[in-house]
Formats: structure tokens, sequence, C-alpha cells
């Protein structure tokens, strides 16, 4: 008799409060398929395991036969037999005997999907009850330690969990599904203005270098403290939130055509802080000035047109300190499900915490890195994570950083598609004035400042997709603004100063 529990419009069972949805009859046809035909277990192995089967009798038989077959061995009611002799359970159905009824009563080799299929979906069905059901017992719980909040998070983690096994076609794919996605990929980035595969950065020979922002990309940008990490960071945010412009994609979806919706974790500087930044470069006014309140009409002007298009800007701030990995995940998570996600920036990496206690720093970083990169590829977005270099670029006669400056840098370095330093030459420059008494060498230092002066570099010491190397940009520090730096050679086609974004 077929055990499908029948559920009401209420969601509680007709049949019975305790029975669970399952169904002993296709449990029993999938394993009896099994038992006649071994061949049909690598068409169903992908969709059901034995954690999916109601009957633990049949979860046994179902792992014993996985067992037997992986090394190349026959699963049949006789072999089956010798090994699960001393189950109790398959002794109470009646032993060996069971096995051969079970293989005997198997229908069509065609069906074994269909009903793999059936015992994967009611197995989900019962681990949502479950999690149903735990999420009430811990609500009426009223305990100190378990904030309603977390329990939010927890549940939403829980959910999503469970919405996501199941659902990736892991295993090989055919070379020419490969190739189609390759030439899609092409296709877009030769139909959009700037031939970019990815999201513009808005900063022209960055994204020459980087071919823009890629889809499941993890992207470190790392500086010492005044290098402008932040603001190269904000920078970037704001273009692309600008930008931002909603229409039908090339496979039919709707999406972010150009630009696009960015979440931003400032675990650093409060939204209020980063609103500022983002607006003195927008409206060309100090931020000091802008905290001061110290304002002509003109720039006063200035900032409240700029504030007022910012209105409009799809970028989404969370300054909530000390976050944890999951808890970052879920809230990424969440904006993509209700307002769409495009590029997500993480400021800073060092600030983010583990899910564990692991007195190790090294692999609390290496699970967060690990985390910010399954982030990437799990909701097809480019992640931006700033990150702080050790001192020991301080040491050195020549202060452009290198891989091996990264803080915990194994974790980083490996698990990153790109890792980019910020460098700005002028700042140490500027540290290493001579004395007024030394005329020859206060000549020296003003012509070296003269050609460092509003100039940084993006140094990329990584890339997985491209080549490595350097990029010049120019750097307003009063309005903390990165821009594409004009070259000379295009100074006189009347190109005009450094172009800002």
């Amino acid at each position: 008799m077929n055990e499908i529990s029948i559920f009401n419009a209420t969601g509680t069972a007709e049949a019975s409060v305790d029975t669970m949805p399952h169904s002993i009859e296709a449990e029993q046809q999938l394993l009896g398929a099994i038992l006649t035909n071994n061949d049909i277990f690598d068409r169903i192995a992908s969709v059901v395991g034995p954690q999916h089967f109601y009957d633990p009798v049949h979860a046994r038989i179902f792992d014993c036969c996985a067992a037997r077959l992986s090394k190349n061995a026959l699963a049949s009611p006789v072999t089956l037999k010798s090994y699960m002799e001393d189950d109790e359970g398959l002794a109470e159905l009646g032993g060996g005997a069971y096995l051969v009824r079970l293989a005997a009563s198997a229908t069509s080799a065609f069906a074994a999907r269909d009903y793999a299929q059936m015992i994967y979906d009611l197995a989900i069905r019962r681990q949502l009850i479950q999690v149903g059901q735990t999420i009430s017992s811990k609500a009426s719980k009223v305990d100190v330690a378990s904030e309603p909040k977390d329990q939010i998070v927890e549940a939403e983690q829980a959910l999503y969990a469970l919405a996501e096994s199941g659902t990736s076609e892991s295993g090989f794919q055919s070379f020419l599904r490969a190739v189609t996605d390759a030439v899609n990929v092409a296709n877009a980035a030769y139909q959009r203005d700037g031939g970019l595969a990815g999201v513009s950065t808005g900063l022209v020979d960055l994204d020459k270098k980087l071919g823009g922002l890629h889809k499941s990309d993890l992207l470190i940008l790392a500086g010492r403290p005044s290098m402008g990490k932040t603001s190269l960071a904000t920078n970037i945010a704001y273009n692309i939130a600008k930008a931002y412009k909603k229409g039908t994609l090339h496979d039919g979806t709707e999406g972010a055509v150009n630009g696009g919706v960015v979440g931003f974790y400032s675990l650093e500087m409060s939204a209020e802080q980063l609103a500022a930044r983002i607006l003195s470069e927008a409206a060309e006014v100090p931020s000091e000035q802008i905290r001061r309140g110290d304002m002509t009409e003109v720039e006063f002007r200035r900032f409240v047109h700029a504030a007022k298009q910012l209105e409009s800007c799809p970028l989404f701030i969370d300054d909530t300190p000390a976050l944890p990995i999951s808890q970052l995940a879920a809230r990424a998570r969440r904006l993509k499900r209700t307002h769409g996600l495009d590029v997500l920036v993480v400021d800073y990496l060092q600030l983010v915490r583990g899910t564990g206690r692991s007195e190790n720093r090294v692999n609390e970083i290496s699970e967060i890195t690990m985390g910010l990169k399954a982030i990437a590829k799990e909701l097809m977005i480019p992640v931006i994570a700033l990150s702080q270099l050790s001192r020991q670029v301080e040491n050195r006669e020549d202060k452009r950083p290198q891989l091996s400056d990264l803080r915990e840098s194994g974790s980083i370095e490996q698990d990153a598609d790109v890792v980019m330093f910020v460098f700005r030459e002028e700042y140490y420059k500027e540290r290493e004035k001579p004395g007024d008494h030394e005329m020859d060498k206060i000549a020296i230092w003003q012509e070296e400042m003269e050609r460092l002066r509003g100039k940084a570099e993006v140094v990329i010491g990584k890339q997985r997709h491209g080549p490595i190397g350097t990029v010049e940009l120019s750097f307003e520090g009063r309005f903390t603004r990165f821009g594409n730096l004009v070259k000379p050679w295009q100074q006189d086609g009347g190109a005009g100063g450094d172009v800002g974004f």
C-alpha cells in the first residue's frame, strides 16, 4: 500500500498528526530496481542518498548497495544477505527473503529516476517540517542567550541550506554546454561598450586590466593605512550604483544591463561617515568641510544637488560591527532576494568574525575568505574584500606591497581570484622631507613631490583570468577620489585634466 501522507490546505496531516510524508512503496520499487539492475544506481545516485529514505532499513540497504558498487562488486539479494545478516531491522522484515521480494517486485528500470525524485521530494518535505518545528520550539522558549533576531538569522540559514541542497547540478557537464556559456560571456562583452565581460569599475585603465568585475570572483583590495583602499572601494561602489540601469539580459531574465545594485559592509566606519565620503566625492567638497558645515553657498548647493542624485542610487550600507561570516552571508542573500545584488564590498576582511571559536587567527581568516568566495559563487556576484597589510612593508626601502605582505596571507592569497594593492608613493615621499638647511636635497625632494603629486597606483599582484601589473590612477585627497589618469600623449588631444568619475 502506498503510504504517502496527504496534507490539507493548512499544512496539517489529515491521516495522522505524527505521520511524516513518505512512500514505502516508492522506496521498495527503487531498491528492487537497483538489486535487479546495478546500472540504475549511477542514474539515481546524484538525486537520492541513504539520508533521504524514510525507512531506516531501506536506508541501510541502499548504503550497502552503494558500498558494494563503489568497489565494482555485484549488489544483489544474495550478496547483500551475507553483509546484512546481523541487521535486526531487516530480520524483522524477513531477512534475506525480504531482499528477494524487493527484487522480484521491481518494475521497469525507466521509472527508477521518477521514484528517486519522489523519495527526495518527500525527504525535503520532512526536513521542512523539522525546521518549522525547531523554529517553533526555539521561539517558544524565552532564553536570554537566544535573541529573536539571532533566531531569524538561524532560520534563514536553515531554510536557505535546505533550498540549496540538491539544486546544483554537480558532476560533469558536456564540453558543448561549457563552450556555449563561454561564448555567451564573450558575446555580452562584445555587445557592451568598452568590451567588458564584467561590471565596470568606472576606472578605464583598471577595467582594461581586469575586464571589469566578474561574477563569482573574490577580489582582495589591500593596502597599508592611509593608502586609500576604503576611498577606492567607495569610489568603485558609488560608480557602479550610479551607472545602474535595469533591463532584459541575453538569457531573457531581468537584471542590471549597466552598473548594478551594490551592498557595502562597512565594519570600520559608520554608514553616516561612509555616506559623507561618497557625498564629498560627488559634490567635490572636502569631507572635513562637510563635517564642520564650513561651506560656501555654491558648495552647499552642490552638496544638496549631489545628495538628491544619490537618493536614487541602489547602494545599501550595513555598518554592523564585528559581523560573523554566517550572518554576513545571510544578509547578502536577503538583499539579493529583496532588492537584487550585483556587487558586494566588505570593509574590511580582518574585522569579520569566524563562526567558531578558533584560537588560531590564520584558521579563522581562512574560514572567512572561504566564506566570502562561497558567497561570490552562490550569489553569482563579484565580492570585493578589503584587507590590511602587515607592517613589514614599512621596513623595506621599496614600499610597494607584495603578496607576502598580506596579513595571514596563505588563505587570502589562495582563495582570491584577484589581489590588488593600493599604493601612493606620494604618502611616503612626503614624510622624507629634508631639513630646511639642506637646500640641494629640498630642491630634489620638491621635484619628486611634483612628479608624484595626485597620483596613485593599483598593483595587481594576482589575477586568475588575466595579466598582473600596475595601473596608474589620479587621486584627489581633498575629495577622497580616485579617477582616470590622463597620459601625457592624451593631453595634446584636448582631453583635459584628470578625469574623475
